[in-house]
Formats: C-alpha cells, structure tokens, sequence
C-alpha cells in the first residue's frame, strides 16, 4: 500500500529544503526517545519542523496502511450504513493520515482534525490545503483531549494511535468522551503490541457498558477469548520509498505494520460468525485457520472436498471475516 499521490506530492513539497542527513538524524532522535521509553504520556517530543517532518516520512505511510485496512474492515461489516458516515473527526490527528486514509473509502463532506502539537497540527493543515475536497477544507483545531471539552460530533470519530500516549488515568475517561461525541462509528487503532491490545480491551469493556455495540473485529460482545501470552493484532504491508527506507534504517522495499483496532456502533449489528486471527496455512489441498468465532476460538481445516469454502479460505487473509458454524 502507497500514500495517496497527492499526499505524497505535498509532503515532498515540504521536503524540498530539508536534507537527507538533517532528516535522518531527526528520526533518530525521535526513534531513540520511544525506544528508551523517555516519551512520557501526555508529552510532545515533536519539537520542530524537522521532527515534524520526519515524522511524517516514517510514520505517515503505516498510519495511512492501519487506518485503511482498520476502517475497510468496519465499512464491510456494516453492511450497507456507510451512507451514514459523511464527517469525520479525527483526534490526535498528527499530521493528518487517518483523515487522508478515511477520505480514500468514504464520501466526506465535513472534516475536523484535533492536534495539540503546533508543529504537527500546522504540517497536516498545509499539506491537507494542497489535497482534494473536501480535504482541502478541514477544520484543524488546536486542543487537549484530555482535558478540553470537545464540542464537534462527527458520523464517524477516528482515534490512531492516541489513547496510548495518555496516562492510563486518562485513557478510559477520553474513550468516553469520544464515545460521547460519536454519532454512528467510533474507531481506535493502536500498535499491534500486547499492550495496545490491553489497552483496546479495557477500553472495550467499557464502552460495551455504556451501550456501544462492536462492528469489528470482534464477531460477539462477550469476553475477549484470548487469554495468556497471546493478543489480538493484524498486519498491513506498506511499501517504502528511498526516503522511507533512510528515515527508518532499513533495507527493504516495504515494511508490516502490526496494528489492534476496535471499532464501535451505536447500532446493533452482527454481520459475520468469524473472523481470521492467524495468517492462514496452506497446505497441499487444505487451508488451515485460527478464528475468533461468536463460540470463542476455534481451528479450522478447509479442504478442496469443501467446495467454495475452501477457495474463500485459500484467497483469506490475517483480518478477513468467514463464514463459520
């Protein structure tokens, strides 16, 4: 997966003053600071335009990927309601990804991004005024989530990758502020860490209690299934680019972002039976699964005796919903 060409012509618009070395040692610092664990919750570490920029060459194209694949499979899974998403807020917004990643699957009509690092805030506004409509005319507002009443509703409310930075007395208390200004769907992206799938589950437990019904991924509202050193996370390919592949010191031509989501609904909805947690093995005439069902976790053999359900499971993906009883 690529960056909308547009997106990518605005940030190589920004980068044109800016060298290959004073970016990647920009991307240093900034990899440093989270590798050591010195970014504290509730602080910005973007401290100019260089690390903003940075920023946006390492991290804009797996947010873009996550988001994408995040919200696709909550679209499927509302079976036919996206009419009902026309605007979007998007919190923590950064430089603007998720909103880019949203416009590229839903018809919008009214965008607001909250970021509280200027920095930040003012690349994703310039590079969104060189975007299509209706990204070009997105609201940024400057505000902190977890302490600033937010008085936008949206159809669809998009958090990536922000409940994580906030300390965890914060993060069930933002999640209902969230859920409070949500008019139809409400969707969190974090890392696919163990600790982001903590995170998602709390806050899942939560928001069930207060009238949220689960799209995706979950095919049931009961407990979480996964138990031990397992956790629940997908992955997406991103493809880098040289300038990517410098800023993150790599050496080959994509990367797998690994992400957790939980999306949310104020309608009751139960679309699918199960859905794909493992990347399917596929043998010499069978396809071999690990699902989450509505009955818990189960393992699954499909073999060419089983017909279309075979094929389905053989085209199937880590992520993908299948039919399952």
């Amino acid at each position: 997966m690529n960056l909308p060409n547009e997106l990518q012509a605005a940030l190589n618009e920004h980068l044109v003053n800016i060298s290959h070395e004073q970016l990647i040692t920009a991307a240093q610092r900034i990899s440093l600071l989270y590798r050591t664990h010195e970014v504290s919750r509730g602080k910005h570490y973007i401290q100019n335009r260089n690390e903003a920029l940075s920023y946006a060459v390492a991290r804009m194209p797996a947010t873009f990927g996550a988001v994408y694949h995040a919200l696709k499979y909550t679209l499927d899974a509302m079976n036919g309601q996206q009419t009902k998403i026309s605007s979007i807020l998007d919190v923590g917004a950064g430089t603007g990804a998720a909103t880019w990643a949203a416009n590229e699957l839903v018809d919008l009509d009214s965008i607001v991004c909250i970021e509280y690092a200027d920095v930040m805030r003012k690349l994703g506004e310039a590079m969104m005024l060189k975007g299509p409509a209706p990204l070009n005319k997105a609201s940024w507002k400057r505000m902190n989530i977890a302490k600033d009443t937010i008085e936008d509703k949206a159809d669809l409310v998009i958090a990536s990758y922000v409940i994580n930075e906030l300390d965890e007395s914060q993060q069930l208390l933002v999640a209902e502020k969230l859920w409070s200004i949500t008019n139809n769907v409400l969707l969190f992206i974090e890392a696919g860490t163990p600790e982001g799938y903590r995170i998602l589950n709390k806050v899942r437990t939560s928001l069930l209690k207060r009238d949220a019904h689960i799209l995706a991924p979950c095919p049931h509202e009961g407990p979480c299934p996964i138990s031990g050193q397992d956790w629940c996370h997908f992955t997406c390919r991103i493809q880098r680019n040289r300038l990517h592949r410098l800023a993150k010191g790599g050496q080959l031509p994509y990367e797998d972002e690994k992400y957790t989501y939980l999306a949310l609904t104020r309608e009751e909805t139960n679309p699918y039976s199960a859905r794909i947690l493992r990347h399917p093995q596929i043998g010499k005439g069978h396809v071999k699964l690990s699902l989450c069902t509505k009955d818990g976790l189960k393992q699954a053999t499909y073999s060419k005796r089983d017909g279309d359900i075979y094929k389905h499971a053989r085209k199937s993906n880590c992520g993908d919903t299948i039919p399952f009883e």
